[in-house]
């Protein structure tokens, strides 16, 4: 079966833990040489984040135990590269209009 290689998800988590500790976590799993992650909303309550993961790994079900464990939700998937290389898409391709 052909590994994972690249990760994006769309989450809302509680303010705890902090994105730096979840980040390491999520480094922690076997298979992931890195993350990413960016908060784009604030609430009084959570924060929205973009989580980018990169590495090898075959499943998404520890990442997505991690994020349960902290009381975090997985709104979407927005992105997955899988096989023996991440193809990079051109964006311009995207942004033309006809």
């Amino acid at each position: 079966m052909a590994e994972l290689r690249k990760l994006v998800l769309d989450v809302l988590k509680p303010h705890t833990p902090d994105i730096v500790t979840f980040a390491k976590e999520l480094a922690s799993l076997q298979g992931i040489d890195g993350v990413n992650i960016s908060v784009y909303e604030i609430d009084k309550e959570v924060e929205n984040v973009k989580i980018t993961i990169v590495g090898k790994f075959a499943e998404v079900n520890p990442i997505r135990n991690i994020i349960t464990d902290a009381g975090g939700t997985i709104h979407s998937i927005d992105e997955v590269a899988a096989g023996r290389e991440v193809v990079e898409e051109d964006v311009t391709l995207h942004d033309r209009r006809h």
